[in-house]
Parts: structure tokens; sequence; C-alpha cells
């Protein structure tokens, strides 16, 4: 049974909780401004590097699979997924939206799958589902920090590409929605096909001037292609980044709001039963005072005392 004490106790917790609940959503929210930003900046380079590929092919009039390596048609006999996760908790249903989504895209993938993780949470989810797991990430911490991840993921897809030329790779990811939440996407990061060619021949030159590529053709086509597949990775990364924050902001406003409504409720325990034992103590006070006038000593002592 709770005392005085004891909800006291709780209230001071609560309250050292709520305090907690608020430093983590002001982090939230400031994190998800930078890695928002951080992608709104990708957007013009993301861009000149899509015009400089489409320049290049204007120009060559060749296709991808006689210029780049490791684009030649495949097989499909191998496919890669990169999942971003998060390696911290308190995000709501972020890892689990995203393991179901991985789970059922790959379900019309034909061939043998295998899993690079960014995330201990996202893996450990992935493994229950009966994917195999060979490569594992730390998620970054911030947007610095995203660089030499997607340095050491785009090495890892060299490596192995140099060992199967076969292995498709495919990024997952969730991506914040324009005006709240966020979605599971998939996007293909290799190999680099005609599909590939066609969506990059959409693009509209700014201006009537034929394209012309300066310097020696293919060293400048496979610069244009690394960072292609740079800011690709980057990208994916910090829009995984924003929706795991914008997860976790909305887990701690749900915590936020449970702990207000659980303040109340304290308080006002509390306040009845401070009352009701002030309420008691008055009680006993005046069944002690009437005690006392009933009492025939007393009565006694007054007759001698007149």
């Amino acid at each position: 049974m709770d005392t005085l004490v004891s909800l006291s106790r709780k209230l001071e917790s609560a309250e050292d909780l709520k305090s907690v609940v608020r430093t983590m959503k002001t982090m939230a929210a400031s994190n998800i401004v930078q890695y928002e930003m951080s992608v709104k900046s990708l957007g013009d380079y993301h861009r000149a590097i899509n015009m400089g590929i489409f320049a290049y092919f204007m120009e060559q009039k060749n296709t991808i699979a006689n210029e780049f390596p490791g684009t030649k048609k495949n097989h499909q006999k191998s496919i890669c997924a990169i999942v971003f996760g998060s390696d911290q908790g308190l995000v709501g249903g972020f890892n689990d939206t995203l393991a179901d989504f991985v789970a059922k895209t790959l379900k019309d993938f034909p061939g043998e799958k295998e899993i690079w993780a960014v995330g201990e949470r996202i893996r450990f989810r992935l493994i229950d589902g009966g994917f195999r797991t060979t490569r594992l990430f730390r998620v970054p911490n911030s947007v610095v920090a995203i660089t030499p991840l997607v340095r050491e993921i785009l090495l890892e897809s060299q490596e192995n590409k140099d060992m199967d030329a076969s292995k498709e790779y495919q990024i997952f990811h969730n991506q914040p929605k324009p005006v709240i939440g966020y979605q599971p996407i998939v996007q293909k990061l290799l190999p680099l096909d005609e599909k590939w060619k066609t969506l990059l021949g959409e693009i509209d030159w700014d201006s009537k001037n034929i394209p012309e590529v300066m310097g020696e053709k293919e060293p400048t086509l496979k610069a244009l292609i690394r960072e292609f597949l740079f800011v690709s990775l980057f990208k994916a990364c910090a829009e995984s980044l924003a929706s795991e924050n914008a997860s976790r902001l909305a887990a701690m406003q749900r915590a936020e709001k449970n702990i207000e409504e659980m303040l109340v409720d304290l308080h006002q325990k509390f306040h009845q039963m401070r009352q009701r034992n002030i309420d008691e103590e008055l009680f006993d006070l005046m069944s002690g005072f009437e005690a006392l006038k009933k009492d025939p000593r007393n009565k006694q002592k007054d007759s001698l005392a007149d």
C-alpha cells in the first residue's frame, strides 16, 4: 500500500524521468534538423553528378555496359541488401517496420541473399527473421561520421564485386515523409544497368548548348560513378538517421504525455492521502478531547478546584 513517503519518492522519480525525456526530445529535434539539412545540401551536388554522367552519355552515345566495369547484365545469382537501422533504443517501431519491409521485399527476389546490417538492433531482427547477416557496421552518431561509414561500405562492395561480379546490391532504409513520420524504401545501388541509364536520360539539360566532357573520358566517367555511389549511400544513411530521430521524437512525446498523466494521478493520490491523514489526526484529536471531557476524574478535579 502506498504511503506519503512512497508517493513522494514516485513523484520525484517521475519528475526526473520527465526531465530526461525532455532532454532527449530536444536532442532528437536538433539531430533531425542537421540530418535533413545534410540531405538537402546533397541535392544540388547529386544533380550535378547526374548531369555530368548524362553529359558523358550524350557525347559518347555508348551504353553503360560497354563503358563501366561491373555493369554487365547479370543473372541475379546473389543479392546483398544493405540495411540502415539503429544501434539505440527508444525509437518506437523504427526497426520493426524496416525489418518487415526487408523480409517482404526480398521474398520476391530470386537467388542467394545476404544482409549487410548498419546497426545492432536491425541485425538482431533480421537474424530472427531467418536472414544471413555477413557484415555489421556501426550507426554514425553525427553527420561527420557518415562519410567514413560510406567509404567502408564502398570498399567492402568493391572487394565483393571483384570476387562475384554477378552480385546485386540493394539499399534499404527509412525515409522521412514530407509532413510527418517515415516510410521504408529500397533502391538499387549496383550494378548500374540500362534501366538506370534510362532514368538518367529523363534529366532536362539546363541550356541549349551541347554538353562536352573535358579531359580523358574513361577516368572522368569512373570518377563520376564513384561520386554517384557515394552520394547515394550518404543520402540513404542521412535519411535513415533523420527518420530514426523522428521516431525517437515521437516516442519521447508519447512518453512525456504518459508521464504527465502519471504525475497528475500521483499528485491526486498524494493530496488525497495527505488530506485523509490530516482528517484522521483531527478526528483523533477531537476524540481525545471528548474523552477527556467525559472522564469522571477530570470532573472531580474541576469541583475541587472550585
